[in-house]
C-alpha cells in the first residue's frame, strides 16, 4: 500500500507511531493525540522548504504506529522505543555519567547488598540513584556493619566448610555455612535492611526496640547490646534527615547553551536544600528533525543565563506545541550566527524529550524540576511520573521559574553550561564538520573528507620492512580497519618502491572487493613517497584520487598535482592537528609492528641454528616457552611436548655442548 494511502487509513486515537526507511530501519519515533493528523502533517503541501529538511519524508517508505489508551501512556511508549531503537531522527540521550544504585537481591535465598550502575528485571530491589557516587558505598558499608548482610561473590547455593574473613570480623552472618545462621534470623536482618533503604527509619526503629526488650528479657545481653546500638544508629540518621528535609525539598535543575548547531546541558542534583552534584551532557549534532511543531515556530530566548530579566511565559508557552515530530530547520541568514536562536533549536521540545528519557521508568524523581521553558506536554508528564512513584509518595512538579532564587538557579546552570560548551567544543574539542570543512578547502577536495587513509613505512636499514595504514572515519580514528603489511618485493632501504608496494596491494584489493575508495589517501613522507603512491594508483588506473603527503620536520602539507604549490599550515590550525593526529598513529602502528618482527628475528635466531628445527618449530617453542632462555633450561620431557624426540634431543645437545 503507498504510503500516503496507508496513513489516510489511520486511526484518530492517542498512539505511538514509527516511521520506516527501505531498509526497514526505524527511523524516527513520535508520539500524537490523534495520530491521522499527526502523521498525514508531515505532508501537508509547503511544509518541507527545503531539500534538507525533507530528508525524513524522502527517506520513509513506511510506517508502523501503536494504539493506547491515553496520552500518557503514548508518552512512556515513546520513551521506550526511542531508548530501545535509537532512531537517528530523534534526540538521544548521551550521558557523560551514571549513578550508582543498591541492589538488595531479594530472588535468591541468602539476599545479599551491592553497589551496582545498572537497572535489571531480576527480582532485585534497586534503591537510589546516591550523589555523590561514594555515598552508595558508604550505605553499604554501614549495611555491612550493623545488618550483616554481605556483598559477596560467594555461591550461596550449597554450604562451604568455612567462612571468610567477613564473618570473623563481624561483617556477615556467615550464610556459607551450616548452622551458623538460620534462615529465620537472616530473614529478619533482611527486613531490616528493606525498612532502612525505603526510608522508614521509624519502623524500622520501632521494630529493633521491642526486640532489644525481647533479648532483654531472655538474659541475652549481647544480643540486646547489638539491638540497642542498632537503634542508636537509626535515630543518627532519622535526625540528619529532618535537618535536611527542613533545610530544603529534592530538586533537579535544569540550564543549557545552544551555538552553532551544538548544544551543552547542566543538570544540578539538590537534596535536601544543598547542591550535591552536577552533571553534563553534550549534543555535538542535533538531528535534522529534533522536533516538530503543528502550528507556528515561535522563538524562545535561548540563553536563559542572559536574559537581564524574568522570562514572559508566554513566549515559552507559544513555543512548546507537539513534542513528538520533527522540526523544518529554517534557512539561516547572514546575520545568524549560530549564537541566536532563530527556528533551528526549540528548547521547550528539546527539554520535553530530554525529561522523558533521564525520569521515566526511574525507580526515584525528585519532587521538583526547575527547567528554563515551558512545554506542551508538562502536566502529563508531571502526572505519569508521580504515577510511577511508590504509594504515598511526594507529587512530582516540572517548574518553569520566572524570578526569585529560583530562577537563579536556572541561570547559574545556564551559566555553567556555557563553560561547559567552551570547555567541550571550544577549547578541547572544536567542531568536527567546521575542520572537515576546512580540510576540503585546504586541498581542495571535491567533497567533504570522511575516510582519511594514512601509510607509513618502517625498518632499519632495510631490515625487516613493515609498512602501516590506519584509518580515520566520520571524525575518529576507527582502528577496527587499521591494517598491517609485510614488505616482499623490496631489498635493501627503499622507502619509494615500498610505498609503491603497499599502495599497489592495499587498493588493487580495493578494486577487487568492488570498495569505495577513501576521500584522501595520506602519506607519511614527502615528494618522493607522494610520486610513488600516485604511480601505484596510475598502475591500478585510479584517477581523480586525492592524495597528500606531510613532510615531518617542516609538517609542510604536499597535495598531487600542486607539488611546486605546498601548503604551510599554521601551528595552531585544528586542521594541522588532525593531520597531524593521523601521521602520528600511522608511526606508532608501524613502529611497533616492526618493533615485534624484529623482536621475533632476534630471539628465533640462535635456536634456527639448531639442526633441524625451522622456523615454523623454533615459533612454536617460543610461543610456548617464552624466550630462548627458558628453551635452553627446559629439560627433554617438557620439549618433548612441544616437538618429537629427535628434535628435542637436537636441541638439548646445542644447549649442553
Amino acid at each position: 500500500m503507498d504510503l500516503r494511502a496507508k496513513i489516510r487509513t489511520l486511526p484518530t486515537e492517542p498512539g505511538v507511531y514509527l516511521y520506516k526507511n527501505a531498509e526497514g530501519e526505524v527511523i524516527y519515533v513520535g508520539k500524537a493525540k490523534n495520530l491521522r493528523s499527526r502523521v498525514s502533517s508531515y505532508f501537508h503541501e509547503g511544509r518541507w522548504e527545503d531539500a534538507k529538511t525533507g530528508t525524513l519524508v524522502r527517506e520513509a517508505v513506511d510506517v508502523e504506529y501503536i494504539v493506547v489508551a491515553n496520552n500518557k501512556e503514548a508518552l512512556a511508549l515513546e520513551n521506550n522505543l526511542i531508548k530501545q531503537r535509537k532512531p537517528r531522527f530523534n534526540i538521544l540521550l548521551r550521558d557523560d555519567k551514571t549513578y550508582p544504585y543498591v541492589k538488595l537481591t531479594l530472588s535468591e535465598r541468602w539476599p545479599r547488598v551491592y553497589v551496582t550502575r545498572r537497572l535489571r528485571r531480576d527480582g532485585s530491589a534497586y534503591y537510589g540513584p546516591y550523589f555523590p557516587a561514594n555515598l552508595a558505598y558508604r550505605i553499604v558499608d554501614l549495611i555491612h556493619r550493623n545488618f550483616l548482610i554481605p556483598s559477596c561473590k560467594v555461591d550461596l547455593t550449597r554450604f562451604h566448610p568455612r567462612p571468610c574473613l567477613q564473618y570473623y570480623i563481624k561483617r556477615c552472618l556467615g550464610p556459607c555455612v551450616k548452622e551458623l545462621t538460620t534462615p529465620e534470623t537472616y530473614q529478619e536482618a533482611v527486613r531490616d535492611v528493606k525498612l532502612f533503604l525505603e526510608g522508614r527509619p521509624t519502623d524500622l526503629a520501632r521494630s529493633l526496640r521491642t526486640r532489644m526488650e525481647q533479648a532483654a528479657a531472655a538474659q541475652e545481653y549481647e544480643r540486646a547490646a547489638r539491638y540497642r546500638d542498632l537503634v542508636s544508629t537509626v535515630e543518627q540518621l532519622q535526625e540528619r534527615q529532618r535537618i535536611a528535609a527542613a533545610e530544603g525539598d529534592d530538586a533537579d535543575v535544569f540550564g543549557y547553551h545552544y551555538e552553532n548547531g551544538m548544544l551543552a546541558v547542566n543538570l544540578f542534583h539538590m537534596r535536601g536544600g544543598k547542591m550535591v552534584d552536577r552533571r553534563e551532557f553534550f549534543w555535538e549534532d542535533l538531528p535534522e528533525f529534533a522536533f516538530a511543531e503543528t502550528d507556528a515556530d515561535k522563538e524562545i530566548a535561548c540563553h536563559p543565563e542572559r536574559s537581564e530579566g524574568p522570562m514572559q511565559s508566554a513566549d515559552s508557552t507559544d513555543a512548546a506545541n507537539d513534542s513528538s515530530g520533527p522540526v523544518a530547520r529554517q534557512k539561516r541568514g547572514p546575520e545568524d550566527d549560530g549564537v541566536g536562536m532563530g527556528s533551528n533549536f526549540h528548547p521547550g521540545e528539546f527539554f520535553s524529550a530530554l525529561l522523558k528519557q533521564l525520569y521515566i521508568g526511574q525507580p526515584y524523581v525528585p519532587r521538583n524540576l526547575y527547567v528554563p521553558v515551558d512545554f506542551e506536554d508538562r502536566e502529563e508528564l508531571e502526572d505519569l511520573l508521580t504515577e510511577q512513584g511508590s504509594p504515598g509518595s511526594a507529587c512530582v512538579h516540572i517548574l518553569v521559574p520566572q524570578r526569585g532564587d529560583k530562577r537563579s538557579l536556572i541561570d547559574l546552570a545556564g551559566n555553567n553550561a556555557k563553560q561547559s560548551y567552551d570547555q567541550r567544543f571550544r577549547v578541547l574539542k572544536p567542531n568536527a564538520r567546521k575542520i572537515q570543512e576546512e580540510l576540503q578547502e585546504a586541498i581542495s577536495l571535491p567533497e567533504l573528507p570522511k575516510r582519511i587513509e594514512c601509510f607509513d613505512i618502517s625498518h632499519i636499514q632495510g631490515a625487516e620492512t613493515v609498512a602501516s595504514m590506519v584509518v580515520w572515519e566520520d571524525g575518529k580514528m576507527k582502528k577496527s580497519d587499521y591494517r598491517k603489511f609485510i614488505i616482499r618485493t623490496v631489498e635493501g632501504v627503499d622507502d619509494f618502491a615500498s610505498m609503491r608496494e603497499v599502495v599497489t596491494r592495499r587498493y588493487k584489493r580495493l578494486q577487487e572487493e568492488k570498495k569505495a575508495m577513501p576521500s584522501l589517501v595520506l602519506i607519511d613522507g614527502g615528494l618522493g613517497q607522494l610520486h610513488a603512491a600516485a604511480e601505484a594508483l596510475e598502475k591500478l588506473e585510479i584517477i581523480n584520487q586525492p592524495l597528500a603527503a606531510i613532510a615531518k620536520r617542516e609538517e609542510i602539507l604536499y597535495v598531487y598535482g600542486q607539488e611546486k604549490d605546498p601548503i604551510a599550515l599554521d601551528h595552531h590550525s585544528p586542521v594541522l592537528h588532525l593531520i597531524q593526529l593521523i601521521r602520528d598513529e600511522a608511526h606508532r602502528f608501524a613502529v611497533t609492528f616492526h618493533r615485534k618482527r624484529r623482536q621475533m628475528r632476534d630471539r628465533s635466531t640462535e635456536l634456527l641454528e639448531i639442526p633441524g628445527v625451522g622456523a615454523s618449530t623454533s615459533r612454536r617453542l617460543l610461543e610456548h616457552f617464552g624466550s630462548v632462555q627458558a628453551v635452553r633450561q627446559a629439560d627433554a620431557a617438557a620439549l618433548s611436548a612441544v616437538v618429537t624426540r629427535v628434535q628435542a634431543e637436537a636441541i638439548r645437545d646445542h644447549f649442553h655442548k
